[in-house]
Parts: structure tokens; C-alpha cells; sequence
């Protein structure tokens, strides 16, 4: 058994054993979104903004619906009255007055078309909550996955740093009997130097990954699931760049703002428009006075009133000083720039999209080059030490050709991910992201 045949049957046992203990105290990626959902800022602020919109849609229904007021008061008033041959009148009375007044809109137009808009406002916010939900799941995907990297990274460094360790042992013995030169032990001691240093650096950046992913669920002490050996990793479907940019032209939560905010616009122009219309309004009333020391007319004598009335009102507009007339100009130049805006996020989206298929293609497609290229380079790290032990090659190829696999598998790593969050992204850039696809990841996890 050769010398890296041996390292790498410890690295695998050793792998083994943490893949036994991981299901003790690891989290899946769904696991940690829920938590985050519950922490993440963004979110509940969305969520927030959607229950307050529910509210203001529920205010423009209130005027639609009928409207009642109490009313009441007291006054008090002294009367000195001359009656020329009669004795004068000093009257001091107080006049007591209660009454309900009720009033049902017939016909209100603006008021139909404020509570159309405030169901519009709706689904505004409900697309904006959607946008930061999908946004939210790509956080922590990313910060989930460069913490995977980052364990990668370490894990290569530290297996490059023992296969260095043991060509360095190799290398000073072989100059102590004399098969070899001092240049190959300091090779590989400065090799082993430089891996040493690497290692430091992939730790800092490990725990500075780890801290990130903390911060966005906010949770401590996390260790996410590594990817199952060997991955397979999902083909995107459909394979037509076009789909994808047909559907986000329709459902991204950029895109469907836009639209939603364009209808806002019409129904402004259309609300602007009803300042010519008249208003009916259906009117009830009653009310109770009551002037317990009389009045003029009748002084000292008590009297109480009863009046109940029932009508319907119309107003109707004559001239507004062209105001309604410059209102709908002005409506009309935002519903303007309002079918503008939503021009401009189609296309926006649509290039977002087509550059995400297109990113996601590339990184399956260097995937499997590294895929290639780490069996290449397993079988000229192989060809290479063989070649050092019968004198055909020297201390410095070995050490490049170490070099060389593990930059190779590193690569492939960080690859994979970028491709999972590749097809994450594409998802979300189409408006279709969802928790179900955090759950199809979530198939590829060591269990």
C-alpha cells in the first residue's frame, strides 16, 4: 500500500466516523431556514407590511358601508325681552338636543375604486413578501453552503499538509543515507511551510463563515449536513432558457409588483375621472330637544321635540377650477411611467434569468471537467511518486503533483455548491423558488 493509499484510507475513516455522528447534532438546510424565519429581519418586516396593507384595504371598504354618528349638547341662553305695554320677559333657558345621524352611500364611484385599490395594495404586498421570502431561502442557502466550502477547504489543506508531512520524512531520510539531496528536504520543508500557512487561513475563514451562518438564523453553535457521497447533482428542467424567461416574465415578485402597481395607476386615472361624477347618498336622522323653562314663544312651559327624518342627498359637480381636468392629466403620466417601470422589470428579469440558466450550464458543465481533471491528476500524483522511488523524478514534482490534486478537489467542491446555488438563484430570478426546492436540497444531504 502506497504512502497516499494509506492517507487516504484514514482520511475515509475518519470521514465515517463524523458522518455517524452528524445526525445527532447537524442541521439540514430546511431546518435552518425555519429558524431563520422566525429571526431574519427582511422577512417579518414584509410580513408586517402585508398584515398592515390587509388593514388599508379593509379602511377603503369602510366607504362602501353605511356611517352612524351620536350627537349631542346643551346650551343655555338668557333672554331679556321688552314687550312695550306688557311686563318684560326674562327668560333664562337651556335647550338639551340628542340625535343619531346615519348615512349610506348610493353612489360614490371614487369610493368603489379606492377599495379596488386597496385589494390591489394586497397583492403588492403579498408580492413583496414572497420576494423577500425567496430572498431569505438564497441567503441562507449561500451562507449554509460557504460553510460547507470553507469545512472543504480545510479538510483538503489539512490531508495536503499530512501527504507534504510525509514526503518531507521521506525526503530526509533518503538524504541521510544519501539518495538524495538536501534541495529535496527544503523543498519540501518550504512546501510544508506554505501548506502550514494555508491551513491558518482556512481555519480564520471557516469560523468567519460559521459566524455569518449564525448571524443570518441567528443561532449559535450550527454544523450543517455535508453533501452525500458520491453527489449527483439534479439536471434543470426545463432545458430551455426560454421557459424559464417566459415564467419570469409572469410570476417574478419584481415583475408582478410592477404590474400590480400599473392596475394602481389606471384606477387612479379612473378614480380622477369621477370628479365629474355626481354623488347619491342615502340619509337618516333622528333627534330629541328638550327646553325645560320654555322658549320665547312659549315661556315656562316645558317642551320636548321628537324629529325623525329620511332622505337621500345628491351632489353633483358644476366647476372645480379645472382641477379634476389637471388631476387626470397628471394620473395619466404616472400610469406612464408606471407601464414604463414594468417594461423596464421584464426586462431586467429576463436578462437576470437568462444569465442565471446560463451560469448554472457553466458550472455543471466545470463540473464535470474537475471531475475529469481529479482523475488526471490522482493518476500523475500516482505516476509521480512511483517515478520519485525509482529515481526518474525529483522531490519538487511530487510535491507539485500534491499540489495540484487537492487545488483539483477543492475546485470540485466549491463547483458543486456554486452549481446548487446556481439553480437556487435561477429559481428565484424566475419567481418560482420555494420551500419545496430547500427540501429537494435537503435529498442531497449526508443523513
Amino acid at each position: 500500500m502506497t504512502s497516499l493509499q494509506r492517507l487516504l484510507s484514514v482520511s475515509l475513516a475518519v470521514g465515517a466516523c463524523a458522518l455517524g455522528a452528524l445526525p445527532a447534532q447537524a442541521q439540514s438546510l430546511s431546518t435552518l431556514v425555519e429558524w431563520a424565519r422566525s429571526y431574519d429581519a427582511p422577512w417579518q418586516a414584509a410580513q408586517a407590511q402585508l398584515q398592515a396593507a390587509d388593514s388599508r384595504a379593509e379602511q377603503a371598504r369602510a366607504g362602501l358601508l353605511p356611517s352612524a354618528a351620536l350627537n349631542g349638547g346643551v346650551t343655555y341662553a338668557r333672554t331679556d325681552l321688552t314687550r312695550g305695554p306688557l311686563p318684560p320677559l326674562d327668560l333664562h333657558a337651556p335647550t338639551q338636543t340628542v340625535g343619531v345621524v346615519a348615512s349610506q352611500p348610493l353612489y360614490r364611484p371614487a369610493n368603489r375604486i379606492g377599495f379596488e385599490q386597496g385589494q390591489r395594495g394586497i397583492d403588492i404586498a403579498r408580492a413583496q413578501r414572497d420576494g423577500a421570502e425567496q430572498d431569505l431561502l438564497v441567503r441562507v442557502s449561500q451562507a449554509y453552503f460557504d460553510v460547507l466550502a470553507a469545512q472543504d477547504t480545510l479538510t483538503f489543506v489539512q490531508a495536503q499538509k499530512a501527504a507534504v508531512a510525509e514526503q518531507l520524512a521521506a525526503a530526509k531520510r533518503n538524504f541521510e543515507v544519501g539518495t538524495a539531496t538536501v534541495t529535496d528536504e527544503r523543498e519540501a520543508q518550504a512546501r510544508h511551510d506554505l501548506v502550514s500557512a494555508q491551513e491558518i487561513a482556512a481555519e480564520n475563514d471557516l469560523h468567519v463563515k460559521r459566524l455569518a451562518l449564525e448571524q443570518t438564523v441567528g443561532r449559535p453553535g450550527l454544523t450543517p449536513l455535508p453533501l452525500a457521497q458520491p453527489v449527483q447533482l439534479p439536471a434543470v428542467q426545463p432545458a430551455d432558457v426560454n421557459s424559464w424567461v417566459h415564467v419570469a416574465e409572469d410570476q417574478q415578485p419584481q415583475v408582478r409588483q410592477a404590474a400590480i402597481a400599473l392596475d394602481v395607476a389606471r384606477l387612479e386615472t379612473a378614480k380622477a375621472e369621477t370628479g365629474h361624477l355626481p354623488t347619491v347618498d342615502l340619509q337618516a336622522g333622528y333627534s330629541v330637544q328638550r327646553t325645560p323653562n320654555g322658549t320665547v314663544t312659549m315661556p315656562g312651559v316645558h317642551s320636548r321635540a321628537n324629529v325623525a327624518s329620511v332622505g337621500v342627498a345628491l351632489n353633483l359637480p358644476l366647476f372645480a377650477g379645472f382641477a379634476v381636468q389637471n388631476r387626470v392629466k397628471e394620473t395619466l403620466s404616472l400610469e406612464d411611467k408606471a407601464r414604463a417601470d414594468l417594461d423596464h422589470a421584464r426586462r431586467n428579469v429576463a436578462q437576470a434569468t437568462r444569465a442565471a440558466f446560463f451560469g448554472v450550464q457553466s458550472g455543471q458543465s466545470q463540473v464535470r471537467a474537475l471531475q475529469a481533471a481529479e482523475a488526471s491528476t490522482q493518476s500523475a500524483l500516482e505516476a509521480n511518486q512511483l517515478g520519485y522511488e525509482v529515481g526518474v523524478r525529483i522531490n519538487i514534482d511530487v510535491l507539485n503533483a500534491q499540489s495540484q490534486l487537492y487545488q483539483t478537489k477543492r475546485d470540485l467542491a466549491v463547483a458543486r455548491y456554486n452549481v446548487l446555488m446556481g439553480t437556487l438563484r435561477l429559481k428565484q430570478a424566475a419567481g418560482t423558488l420555494s420551500m419545496d426546492d430547500v427540501v429537494a436540497v435537503d435529498s442531497l444531504l449526508s443523513r
